[in-house]
């Protein structure tokens, strides 16, 4: 393809991603609202969040599998089509159950397009090309990611409400659709002995989804050790062996072959981004009830404080993209860029209700920083030692981790929130009986978000330094893992960009035999 054509089938691609970045974050600032609305919990907060990442967790490695057998052209129109469906479920939902149901719909679609995405750019572009189109995912995924809160609030703060948050990403997905029909031309290899691991992706979403609700309920509906604790904790860990068991030695073709994981840059790569997404999941989608709940902003101003992290993010991402794509070096962007993560999540840990919000926007810009020069360079890393004919199932296993990471990140630090306000707002609540403070008759439930209008001024300045306080920590508990993950890094073996699409002449790539390389009869292409 010429650059011209690329650009063109690109520009469809990126709608693509635009609506699956946008799918979250366009909700971010507007779920304090609506979980008050619909009377939800800090749990029914965690789990609108964590049912999209979880049906996207569970369905990315089969979205890559696909990828490697059908049409790619088709799968990502399929998947958009699978977001819109699950937008209107959800922007119609009388009840948090419904909501929830209608982002795990939308999860299944960007499981789809967050994979499918990587996958196709990668049937386009050599490696070494690679990194500046990974930019534009990353100026892409940026745009997404500070446009989206913006949005989103002032949606929720419009005569829409919060049910138009859910309408907002229609008409980019109907764009992207057909873009990709008229611009959108790869080769189409069919096979006729096609077999999906459908028993080992079950296997791995419903061992994840038991140990997940686990962690998001107990405390709050069980205790941590209890009867109900342990024959979750035990059914999970007995589902996911079972699921390594079918992957490694069931499945014609597993969902997550597991030889992948022979490969060192692959198995390092993977392990890092489990440890990205806890951080950056588990901790960032907290932020919008910081400023919210802990600062007392509307929707629309808190939207507008991320711009300090998607700014960061944003010049990040190109700039690395472009300097990787001239020299061919990418492993000094991995390693400074999670030191930054490090340092700005060690910073941000140190914010209370009262910290200036100059600092607070230099320490989420620092964070944005190290993001941009991580995410998509680790994905690249992979892919470069990855043979063509498992380009698909390499690339959804990063995302597939990566997604997992912030599942457990989101379920884990929501419930360490949760708890810790709970505690904090009854301590609170006890001194100022003892004071003659109480309030109305209309008790608020501690472990509910509250609608900190409603509240009299000695509780709201309680939950307020409650939140503040809780969430500053949930950041300290977030550097362990962004540590972890910088581990990872270092001992990643750098090979050099490859400038061909085929798979490399000779050692280093994983899964290809040496000299391979791929050739697509002209009726194959679509």
């Amino acid at each position: 393809m010429t650059h011209r054509e690329i650009l063109e089938a690109l520009s469809g691609l990126l709608l693509a991603m635009f609506v699956a970045m946008l799918s979250s974050t366009v909700v971010t600032n507007a779920l304090p609202r609506i979980v008050t609305d619909l009377n939800g919990s800090q749990s029914g907060y965690t789990w609108v969040v964590v049912a999209t990442l979880l049906a996207m967790t569970a369905t990315t490695p089969i979205w890559g599998k696909l990828a490697d057998l059908f049409s790619k052209k088709l799968l990502v129109q399929s998947a958009l089509v699978i977001y819109t469906a699950g937008s209107l479920v959800a922007a119609f939902a009388p009840s948090m159950g419904v909501l929830i149901g209608g982002r795990v719909i939308q999860g299944l679609g960007v499981g789809g397009l967050t994979a499918l995405v990587q996958v196709v750019i990668a049937s386009m572009v050599s490696p070494r090309e690679r990194g500046r189109y990974s930019g534009y995912i990353g100026a892409v995924f940026a745009t997404a990611t500070v446009s989206g809160p913006l949005i989103g609030g002032l949606v929720v703060d419009s005569p829409l409400g919060w049910r138009g948050c859910f309408f907002v990403g229609l008409p980019f997905a109907v764009a992207a659709f057909f873009v990709l029909q008229r611009r959108l031309h790869l080769p189409v290899v069919k096979r006729d002995d096609v077999r999906i691991d459908y028993l080992g992706a079950t296997l791995i979403v419903g061992g994840v989804s038991l140990l997940l609700i686990w962690v998001s309920l107990a405390g709050s509906s069980f205790d941590w050790v209890s009867t109900t604790s342990v024959l979750l904790v035990v059914g999970g860990l007995v589902v996911i062996g079972a699921a390594l068991y079918v992957e490694g030695r069931v499945a014609a073709e597993p969902v997550i072959p597991l030889r992948l994981f022979r490969d060192r840059t692959t198995a390092l790569a993977t392990a890092a981004s489990v440890m990205i997404g806890v951080a950056m999941f588990g901790a960032t989608v907290y932020l919008s009830q910081y400023f919210q709940l802990a600062r007392g902003m509307s929707p629309t101003e808190a939207g507008l404080m991320s711009v300090a992290m998607v700014g960061g993010l944003l010049v990040s991402s190109i700039i690395s993209g472009r300097i990787i794509s001239n020299t061919g070096v990418w492993k000094r962007w991995l390693v400074g860029g999670l030191v930054l993560v490090v340092a700005g999540f060690a910073l941000l840990g140190t914010i209370d209700a009262d910290t200036a919000l100059v600092v607070v926007g230099l320490y989420m810009a620092l964070v944005g920083v190290g993001l941009g020069a991580t995410m998509q360079n680790l994905v690249l890393a992979v892919q470069n030692n990855t043979s063509q004919a498992d380009m698909g199932a390499a690339s959804s296993v990063v995302a597939f981790f990566r997604s997992l990471g912030g599942s457990i990140g989101v379920s884990v630090l929501g419930a360490v929130l949760s708890h810790q306000v709970t505690r904090e707002v009854t301590d609170g609540a006890t001194e100022l009986a003892r004071q003659g403070v109480r309030l109305p008759a209309q008790e608020h439930q501690t472990s509910a978000i509250p609608d900190l209008g409603a509240l009299p001024a000695p509780f709201r300045e309680l939950y307020e330094h409650a939140f503040g306080t809780a969430i500053g920590h949930i950041f300290l508990i977030s550097v362990p893992f962004a540590a972890l993950a910088l581990l990872c890094v270092v001992f990643i073996k750098e090979v050099p960009l490859r400038t061909t699409l085929g798979d490399a002449a000779g050692k280093g790539v994983a899964g290809s035999e040496p000299g391979a390389t791929v050739s697509v009869p002209a009726d194959q292409v679509r």
